[in-house]
């Protein structure tokens, strides 16, 4: 996933996604509590999706408080 993708989105598309990651995030750590997690990998990448998530969200709401 990359910025320019999440650019496209709506606010509230962003924070679906936001919810679907952060849910993800917390499956990962279980499993990596239980010894389950095969791709350690991936929790650094959900980490910064959320971020980049978060950074997008917090630029449109930038914007539209410029705008008023």
């Amino acid at each position: 996933m990359d910025a320019k993708e999440l650019a496209n989105k709506t606010p509230d598309q962003l924070r679906d996604e936001l919810v679907a990651l952060k849910k993800e995030a917390f499956n990962l750590r279980f499993q990596k509590a239980t010894g389950a997690l095969e791709n350690t990998a991936r929790i650094r990448q959900v980490r910064r999706d959320v971020a980049r998530v978060n950074t997008v969200l917090n630029q449109k709401a930038a914007g539209a408080a410029a705008t008023e």
